[in-house]
């Protein structure tokens, strides 16, 4: 074996976290060890029809311990959380679960898809995440419906709490708005 070689494993040797499974199993997902890496998941996945995610990669990585480069990456949100894979499973493991996990373990570490945080930025902002604007409005009069639901749009009372209690969870810090409203 190379030098050059012997490196090379290294570095890859240093990207496992060996922790992750349990961290896992800690946060309610029991069975992940017991994945037969059958592919039932991703063949399943209506999601990986038409992305490059693959399910079973995810708890492939999962079970070696990849974690940095799950966090980090795009498939964490790329699971519709449809449930297919658990449906599928031959071993009933709580794929979407696991991803869920993951995925919250991503955010808790503000690491989430810029799309995700821009989103976020709306709810914090006016307490929905697809707020009314002027045509919205003059199409929900057409209806006869109000102008505004009965949402956090018309009460300004509502929108302050949550508000609040985005910024108490430090919400608005993991998506970059610390102050931002």
């Amino acid at each position: 074996m190379k030098l050059s070689e012997v490196k090379k494993d290294t570095v890859y040797l240093n990207r496992l976290d060996n922790t992750l499974p349990t961290e896992l199993e800690e946060a309610g997902i029991t069975k992940i060890r017991s994945c037969l890496q059958c592919g039932s998941c991703t063949a399943s996945c209506p999601s990986g029809r038409r992305t490059a995610f693959r399910t079973r990669l995810v708890i492939r990585k999962a079970l070696l311990g990849l974690k940095d480069e799950l966090l980090k990456g795009e498939d964490l949100w790329l699971c519709t959380t449809c449930y297919t894979c658990y449906e599928r499973c031959p071993r009933k493991i709580e794929v979407t679960n696991t991803i869920i996990a993951l995925r919250n373990m991503a955010a808790s570490k503000g690491l989430m898809l810029q799309r995700h945080k821009e989103a976020s930025a709306l709810l914090l902002k006016t307490g929905h995440l697809v707020p009314i604007d002027k045509p919205s409005e003059e199409k929900r009069s057409s209806l006869g419906l109000l102008t505004a639901p009965p949402t956090t749009h018309s009460y300004p009372d509502a929108l302050q709490e949550v508000q609040t209690l985005l910024r108490r969870l430090e919400f608005d810090t993991l998506i970059g708005q610390r102050g931002g409203i």
